[in-house]
């Protein structure tokens, strides 16, 4: 993966404009909710469509795995819409 502000070929669309964006994403829910902060993702501003890489998918995967060895509890506020 190249660095934030460079631009990649979108593996979707085969165009170049595509960029790394640092998102949050809640995986699980209830006392089994995990959030993971800063994950890579690909957005592509030429046909819209934001992924994952494979690498970055594993990671997560790992990190669910290993979650109560990784994880640092912090209070958070919750709220339904």
């Amino acid at each position: 993966m190249k660095g934030v502000n460079s631009k990649m070929v979108c593996d979707i669309c085969g165009e170049e404009g595509a960029r790394i964006r640092k998102i949050t994403d809640v995986y699980g829910k209830g006392k089994h909710l995990l959030l993971i902060e800063n994950i890579p993702m690909v957005s592509c501003s030429k046909c819209g469509e934001s992924y994952f890489t494979a690498k970055t998918l594993h990671e997560i995967e790992r990190i669910r795995i290993h979650r109560t060895s990784l994880a640092i509890k912090r209070p958070t506020e919750v709220v339904s819409f």
